[in-house]
């Protein structure tokens, strides 16, 4: 039987005509092509010349639900799209008499299918009848659109992440990387979350979260709460409540990155029907997830890296030190310090050129001198030294960092200098204001042991007497300092009237006025001088000074002790006429061991931790102690505590010099 195949999408008008005039063929008149198509595997529909449904095969049925006499008559537009292809009517191949055409079935649902026809003729070569074989292509139809859905996923994801990874505006990249993933899948919310561990009772922490327009934002943590053991457990991605929207939107969970105590993930929220996704969409949204971690890994290293620098940044500023970064021939390669160093210099001025450029060459190579040792890993020794434009004193270490560079620190040591100075002074000075009343004393006893007249046996007593008493004042102020500087000193502060502390300190000092002929003038208005301190400590304060006052001063001078009252304090002077204290030894007059140059020279013995404990004392119980000083005209120490007098009912007066003197 000769066929020809043409396409019946729209038969020219001649054919149709044709068509109308020519007897048709009975279908079933050829038994072989009849016995054929029941048989045959293919959907198979003969049609008309008049476009109506003469039978289909078994298959055929079967695929549309019909039974053969009901499909018999059919229009072919009540069970097939005539229009252009599906949904947007492509042709697959002309050529080939294949198109795409939507089939109907009996019950109402649609499904595509690929159809060719053609048209069958009789002996006469006369247009019979038009045979049409179709073929269900929904399988291929649905992996078309999941790799639509997928690629969409992927270029929508492709360019937020990539926008995001070469910005470091990520709070608002973020953002827009949850808007085009969630809009290329059509959900309803995104979100990235993180899962806190760390404490008792674990946390879910929103970070970042999309809703779609219209769509009112969701309680992730209400969310994941019930289901966090689970998500833990399992490191995959996980769809949750997915059979049962009435509990809350269907979601899907996609760990990101985690650290020891948290995770981070990606959840895909949908609460308007239940998410349903091919395992290449999963695969999608699963590589979407895994770039917005490398995005947030990123930001959490460059966000660590800026934390360090910062805190590396703030070390070094707060750092005494003087850091000069070397390379094996001595070149400056990095030069740091705080501004306030005295050997700062801006490091645009020195970088690039050599050390020995800036500093002495000897100094330089005493410093340099352990260089070839590169195979230490300790720091060099230090070593000491100065520089000609610098009045101070410095030590540097040697560190190596690498085979190519060295590290200089360079610590100003001036004042532990000078303190070290000024212990060996005092240890050189105690050692001898022990020895010599030591030595005194040991003469006096040897003198008593030897006898004499009862006169000279009261002398040698006498002297034994205030020798070892001189030694006795020296070891308590050691002992006093001493449990100042760990501060194991405790002074009871109570409500006390200064006036009989101060008379009291006086006349402990009045024997040792009365050898120089030093006569000692309390000065006072009032009889009440109410404050807050400890008896025993304020009593080594005003003997110290008044002592120090006796010490210094000329025979047959007079020292005048004042108490007054002034802006809601009570205030004591001590005034003497002695050799004064020079102005550059003032601001250090108060240091522990030290002894201003004129005391030195004068030879007048002193230990130089007096003034300490005497300072230190008045500073516990919250006084303050000042001095002013005229080289050669004497000096006035002055001691100010809180007038507590109100207490009392007392009102303060100015001081207005009422004498009386301590005999």
């Amino acid at each position: 039987m000769d066929e020809k195949t043409i396409p019946i999408g729209n038969l020219p008008p001649h054919l149709a005509t044709l068509l109308n005039k020519q007897k048709r063929m009975e279908w079933g008149e050829d038994i072989h092509y009849r016995a054929l198509f029941d048989q045959t595997g293919e959907v198979v529909f003969i049609i008309g010349m008049d476009l109506h449904y003469i039978t289909a095969n078994r298959q055929a049925l079967d695929l549309l639900g019909y039974r053969k006499e009901e499909i018999a008559g059919l229009p072919v537009s009540s069970v097939m799209s005539l229009s252009d292809g599906v949904e947007n009517g492509t042709v697959l191949d002309d050529d080939a008499n294949m198109v795409e055409r939507i089939l109907k079935r009996k019950d109402g649902s649609t499904f595509p299918v690929e159809v060719s026809a053609s048209i069958i003729y009789n002996e006469r070569n006369e247009p019979a009848y038009i045979q049409s074989i179709a073929r269900d292509i929904s399988e291929r139809k649905r992996s078309e659109l999941a790799l639509t859905k997928y690629s969409r996923i992927l270029s929508a994801i492709n360019h937020a992440t990539a926008r995001l990874l070469r910005s470091s505006k990520i709070e608002t990249l973020m953002l827009d990387a949850l808007a085009a993933l969630g809009e290329a899948i059509d959900v309803t919310n995104s979100a990235i979350f993180e899962i806190n561990t760390f404490s008792s009772q674990s946390a879910v922490i929103t970070q970042y979260q999309w809703s779609k327009k219209n769509s009112p934002a969701i309680d992730i943590a209400k969310l994941i709460l019930p289901v966090f053991d689970s998500i833990l457990k399992n490191p995959g991605g996980q769809f949750f409540n997915r059979d049962n929207l009435l509990n809350g939107p269907s979601f899907f969970v996609f760990p990101i990155y985690g650290t020891l105590d948290s995770w981070k993930f990606l959840g895909i929220f949908d609460s308007s029907k239940l998410l349903s996704w091919s395992s290449s969409e999963c695969d999608a949204v699963e590589m979407a997830a895994g770039l917005i971690g490398s995005a947030l890994q990123r930001t959490s290293y460059e966000e660590t890296i800026r934390l360090n620098e910062t805190r590396n940044r703030i070390i070094l500023s707060a750092l005494p030190d003087l850091l000069i970064r070397l390379d094996a021939s001595g070149i400056i390669l990095d030069y740091t310090t705080n501004p306030d160093h005295p050997l700062y210099l801006h490091r645009d001025m020195i970088s690039g050129r050599k050390l020995g450029e800036i500093w002495p060459q000897e100094t330089v190579q005493k410093i340099l001198e352990d260089l070839e040792n590169k195979e230490a890993e300790e720091p060099h020794q230090a070593h000491g030294f100065t520089l000609p434009f610098s009045a101070r004193d410095y030590e540097s270490r040697l560190l190596s960092i690498s085979d190519s560079e060295i590290l200089v620190v360079v610590r100003d040591v001036t004042d532990q200098a000078r303190l070290d100075r000024m212990k060996s002074d005092f240890i050189n000075r105690a050692s001898h204001e022990l020895r010599t009343p030591l030595t005194t004393a040991l003469l006096m006893t040897e003198l008593i042991q030897d006898g004499g007249s009862r006169e000279e046996l009261d002398q040698y007593w006498r002297t034994l007497t205030s020798e070892l008493n001189r030694q006795k004042v020296l070891i308590d102020r050691l002992l006093i300092a001493g449990r100042l500087e760990s501060g194991m000193m405790e002074l009871d502060s109570s409500h006390l009237d200064l006036l009989p502390v101060l008379e009291e300190s006086i006349m402990a000092v009045k024997p040792i006025g009365d050898k120089r002929n030093i006569s000692i003038k309390l000065m006072n208005q009032e009889t009440d001088f109410h404050i807050f301190g400890d008896k025993s400590g304020l009593q080594q304060v005003f003997i110290n000074l008044i002592n120090n006052a006796i010490k210094f001063s000329p025979k047959g001078s007079t020292i005048i002790v004042g108490i007054w009252k002034g802006n809601d304090q009570v205030h004591i002077s001590i005034a003497d006429q002695g050799i004064g204290i020079p102005s550059d030894a003032v601001p250090h007059l108060f240091q522990r061991f030290y002894r201003a140059k004129n005391v030195t020279i004068a030879e007048i013995p002193g230990s130089g931790i007096g003034l300490y404990i005497v300072k230190s004392i008045i500073e516990k119980l919250g006084g303050e102690i000042n001095v002013e000083s005229v080289p050669n005209s004497g000096t006035t120490f002055t001691v100010s505590f809180k007038d507590a007098g109100h207490l009392q009912g007392l009102a303060p007066v100015e001081f207005a010099g009422s004498e009386k003197s301590v005999h």
